[in-house]
Order: structure tokens, then sequence, then C-alpha cells
């Protein structure tokens, strides 16, 4: 066993992903990129290897692994095709690891099993057209009239909204304001597709990359949500979202190291193959510091990765300034080795064939998904401020 791989039994989910990505993940991925499509039936097959509910307790239907766990499935899920595994962590860590760790006994053996199946497709809406960083400039309100919430707003960027390009995802975990008292102001509610008052609005169409995952607007007019799927109590949704979005930004940055892997490997193989001046390319200086300096940062990247998760319990916080620097470090690290790889290839980088522009493109989303490079480094600066030394 080494850092990646601590048990036995982390090493054989590694093996087992690994093994189902290159038979099913792999031979899809340029056609739903193209297509700009979601993939449900491959999906629901995450359902029945155990993945849907990587760290959700076997109570609710879930596997109950730690943290490590889900940074193996999401880097080697992204190593072949991050845009359905952004949507992989859309349900599985914004939405289910988020209700086993907030939500209440009722709730959790309603919809996680479901969701852990893959019979039921979930997803997480915070922001809003106009609204993204800053969570408590909001505009979607939540207002108590007897036994329901009635919600108005819209939410936009949300991944699973659409399941296609008529048809919402099944359930979301949705933050709205209920006052007007700062970080106590938002709460979080389930609202299932058939709320009244819950309509699709566009589906977003063109994005640079992960196009494999659907991305669509929800709008919300007069949406009555039951008292009972109140998460939580009114004004705790911050400390909620705070406490899920370690895991969050982990496993975005796994997902960096899955693209940041497979750009590695493409570029080496290429040039102990493809011959220029009669020698093959990896004997030319330029390509040899390509190729070098991508593997260090990779490397780094996944060390540094491997020891915040190996720290996150997912029960309590206090791993927040690593777990934004590594997701800060490894989604840029993954953006410049993806753009390596393809001045090493050249043309053929620039298509579809060898998969790299496309990883190029999917790479970028990290540096704005789950927290901004720029939220990071507000965060990094002020977290650091509170010690004279580093441990």
């Amino acid at each position: 066993m080494d850092a990646f791989n601590p048990t036995e039994e982390h090493a054989a989910l590694r093996r087992m992903v690994r093994e189902f990505t290159e038979r099913e993940v792999d031979p899809q991925a340029e056609e739903y990129d193209r297509s700009e499509a979601f993939n449900i039936g491959l999906f629901r097959k995450l359902g029945e290897l155990g993945l849907l509910g990587i760290t959700v307790d076997p109570e609710y239907g879930g596997v109950g692994m730690d943290a490590v766990a889900a940074t193996i499935v999401h880097e080697e899920l992204s190593a072949a095709d991050p845009g359905f595994c952004l949507a992989y962590l859309a349900h599985s860590m914004l939405f289910a690891n988020n209700l086993y760790q907030n939500g209440n006994d009722e709730q959790r053996n309603r919809l996680l099993p479901g969701v852990c199946s893959g019979e039921l497709i979930a997803g997480m809406a915070m922001s809003e057209p106009a609204v993204g960083t800053d969570v408590l400039g909001m505009k979607t309100v939540a207002v108590r009239d007897g036994d329901a919430y009635v919600l108005n707003g819209s939410k936009m960027w949300i991944t699973n909204g659409a399941i296609s390009d008529t048809e919402l995802g099944d359930v979301f975990l949705v933050y709205a304001k209920t006052g007007d008292r700062g970080p106590q102001s938002v709460s979080l509610f389930i609202v299932e597709k058939d709320n009244p008052g819950l309509e699709l609005g566009q589906k977003i169409k063109g994005k640079l990359g992960m196009r494999a995952s659907t991305t669509a607007e929800l709008v919300f007019t007069d949406c009555r949500v039951p008292v009972t799927d109140l998460v939580g109590s009114e004004g705790e949704a911050v400390a909620h979202m705070m406490r899920n979005l370690e895991i969050e930004r982990i496993t975005l940055a796994a997902m960096s190291t899955g693209i940041a892997r497979r750009c590695v490997e493409v570029m080496n193989r290429y040039a102990g193959e493809r011959k220029s001046f009669n020698k093959l390319i990896r004997n030319f200086g330029q390509i040899q510091r390509h190729i070098a300096e991508s593997y260090a940062e990779y490397m780094a990247g996944r060390s540094y990765l491997y020891n915040t998760a190996a720290h996150l319990a997912l029960d309590a916080g206090g791993h927040r300034i690593d777990s934004d620097a590594v997701k800060l470090y490894c989604a840029t690290m993954a953006k410049n080795v993806a753009d390596r790889a393809i001045q090493v290839l050249g043309g053929y980088g620039y298509v579809a064939e060898y998969q790299v522009e496309r990883l190029w493109r999917d790479a970028k989303l990290i540096e704005i998904g789950g927290g901004t490079i720029e939220a990071h480094q507000k965060n990094i600066t002020r977290d650091l401020a509170r010690f004279e030394t580093l441990r």
C-alpha cells in the first residue's frame, strides 16, 4: 500500500474504477462531448457499482467509504471523461454527501437509497444568474406559508439541472434566503422535480468544456416546498455549505489530477512514437522540458491531494486552508499540463483524436467552478493571517 492507495480496500476500488473507466467510459467520451449530452445509462451503472453513494452510510444505500475513496473515483473517471465525472460529483458530493451529513433520518431514508442506486439523479443549486462566489448576495427567497415554504427566484449553472433538453433532474438541494441576518440568512431545501412552481429554464449549450455534463437554469415561481424538506434549521445553510465545501474542493482537485495524468500519458507515448529530423521527438530538449515539468507538477499536486484527503474527516471540518490550496494548485496545474500536451502533439493535439484538446477545455472549468481561483487565494491569505509559523 502507498499514499495513493492506503488500504487494500482503496487499492481494490481503484482497480475496479480504472477497469470500468477503460471499458465503459473512455469509448463514449468523445461522442457525448460532441453531442453535449448526458449518458444516463452509463451514469446508472455507477450506481450498480456502489459509487453514487461512496461516502454515504450503507444504512441509506451507500458504501460508507472516506474522502480518499471519493478522491480515487474522481481521479480515475476524469482521466477519461471529466464532463461525465462532473455530473457524478454534483450527484454524489453536492447532493448525496451533503444530505447525508446535514439531513435528518426521514430525509435520508426517503431520498438517499434512490440517489445511491441511480434511480434518482440529483444536484445542488446555489449559483444564480448574477451571483456566484458572493453567496450572501443571492436573490432567491423562501417565505414560510403555513406548512410550506414558498420559493421565488432562479438558479444558474446547475449541473444535472436537466438530464435532457426538456427534462429536469429528479431532486435538488437548493439554497435560498429566509431572512436578512448575514450568514444566518440562508437556508437549505430539498426540492423535487414535481414540486409545484419549479420549472426548467434555459439549458446551457455551447460550453467551452465539460460538455458531457448538462448545465441548466432552474426557475422557482411560487414554488411550494413542504416544511419537512427544510434541511436542518432556518439560517444554518452557510454552515452546511462550508462543511461540504472541503470534500467538494478535494474531489475537484482529484478531477484535475486525473486530467493531468492522462495528458502526461498521452504526450509520453506520442513522444516515443513520433519522429522528426530522423529522431524520436523525446530526444529534443524542448519536448523533454514539457514532459518532465508536467510529470513533476502532476506528482506534486497528486501528493498534496492525497495528503489532504487522508486528513479530512467527513464528520468534522478544519482543513479548509488545504482544501482551498490543493484545488488552487491542481486546477491550474492540470490546465497547464494539458496545454503542454497539445504543444507536444502539435497539430494532432489540436484535434479530437488524441483527447488532449478536450481535456484542456475541460480543465479550465475547475479554475472557475466550486470556487474560483481568486476566491481560493482570498481564503488562503485570510486563513494564513492566523498563523505566525506553519506546521
